[in-house]
């Protein structure tokens, strides 16, 4: 688990900022797309998300169902791993599988905040161990440093793109299709194809931007 105290930031910003899918492109520079699905129920969704992986590793996406839940001035989101049968594997991306990741976002006095990050993802690919490696030691404290940042940035942002519109907190705002949880099926890692890329050198690693 990561952690890190956001000072400035209180919990419903950092709450605004991992749902706000539109702002994301503002600060997840790996981000390559995102976007909405379908909706399961009042706080849950199905999306998408792909990920641009350093040079000369292959890019990642994934296909999640997740999950949200206000715990008085606490906040948890949740995602794992689905199968849509609109969406399947693209030929261009690697088929990651989130096994299970989760945010908590605690209050911590007023007007700040501390998250702590959770994930268990199965890139796919069989990944040379110094990949593994680098991104436990320095992905998401990365990672989680950008969140701290795009949540001091976001209420100045929010107020010139529709400051009203937060379908995550007003389900009636919410115009995605619904869904049912019978059109999906748990995206199992073993029933995906496994790239090998163990064999790639670290030097020839792109390190213009990775942090995710």
């Amino acid at each position: 688990m990561t952690r890190i105290s956001c000072k400035d930031v209180p919990a419903e910003t950092l709450y605004d900022v991992l749902h706000d899918t539109r702002y994301r492109k503002k600060w997840d520079s790996n981000m390559i797309e995102t976007y909405d699905i379908g909706r399961l129920t009042v706080n849950a969704d199905v999306g998408y998300y792909s990920w641009k992986c350093p040079s000369p590793l292959k890019n990642r996406d994934f296909v999640t169902l997740r999950s949200w839940l206000p715990l008085g001035n606490d906040y948890m989101i949740i995602n794992y791993s689905v199968k849509h049968p609109k969406y399947p594997p693209r030929k261009d991306f690697v088929r990651a599988v989130s096994l299970q990741t989760g945010y908590l976002i605690k209050a911590n006095g007023d007007g700040a905040c501390i998250l702590y990050y959770l994930t268990q993802v199965d890139p796919r690919g069989s990944l040379p161990k110094w990949v593994v490696n680098r991104v436990s030691q320095f992905v998401a404290p990365k990672a989680m440093k950008k969140i701290y940042k795009a949540g001091l940035k976001y209420p100045e942002w929010k107020r010139r793109h529709d400051p009203e519109y937060k379908p995550w907190v007003y389900p009636e705002q919410n115009t995605l299709p619904s869904m049912s949880l019978a059109e999906l099926s748990v995206q199992h890692a073993d029933s995906l194809e496994n790239i090998d890329e163990t064999g790639l050198p670290e030097e020839h690693l792109s390190t213009s931007d990775h942090e995710a």
